[in-house]
């Protein structure tokens, strides 16, 4: 983490260390790894509602209760597991999404086994991140036409909790757009890193 006063970030980093670790090193970063996606959509269904800084802070607390995001494990749970995850202090103990979870998690398997999670996420860019040029965080829009073709595309495949201002947040924190304000020290970086991405299949 960056903490010298002279750099410039975005305003929604504020002060928190959390938070600015998370704008420094992975927020904008092109996110290709299926799990690592799968987890990300995961966690930002549990933040519909709530503040990420919430989930930021429950994030290792999530990734023990669900096993690491391990997409074929959570399929196989039971009540019993529910009943677990409900009890679970250090995690968001809503029972809809946890149940949205693990039904999540088997739409993930089906999908995997036409194509990588990867290419089934990025396809909706083509394997181009959207780079934008923003001056303002009031130029930044809760959602897009991308996000809501997104959002319709996985809620017609079967996934729950992934409206379109819910699929732009995990689009912005993924990568497959740049919405760090051009005077942010890490839109340059961010984009050198969405031009060089090759997403296999596209």
């Amino acid at each position: 983490m960056i903490t010298s006063k002279e750099i410039e970030r975005c305003p929604w980093a504020g002060a928190d260390a959390t938070y600015i670790r998370y704008h420094d090193e992975e927020w904008g970063v092109p996110m290709t790894d299926d799990r690592a996606l799968f987890e990300k959509l995961m966690l930002e269904g549990f933040q519909a509602g709530l503040s990420w800084i919430t989930i930021l802070r429950k994030r290792e607390n999530f990734r023990k209760a669900f096993h690491n995001f391990d997409a074929a494990r959570i399929a196989s749970y039971s009540a019993r597991d529910i009943d677990r995850l409900l009890k679970n202090e250090g995690i968001i103990r809503n029972r809809a999404k946890i149940e949205a979870t693990i039904s999540n998690a088997k739409m993930y398997l089906e999908i995997s086994e036409r194509m990588p999670f990867a290419q089934y996420i990025w396809g909706f860019v083509e394997g181009r991140p959207i780079i934008n040029a923003l001056a303002s965080t009031k130029d930044i829009k809760p959602e897009t036409d991308v996000s809501k073709r997104m959002s319709k595309a996985l809620k017609a495949d079967g996934f729950r909790f992934v409206g379109s201002t819910t699929l732009y947040a995990f689009m912005q924190s993924t990568g497959m757009v740049n919405d760090h304000l051009v005077s942010c020290f890490r839109h340059g970086a961010c984009a050198k890193l969405q031009k060089k991405l090759k997403i296999a299949g596209l």
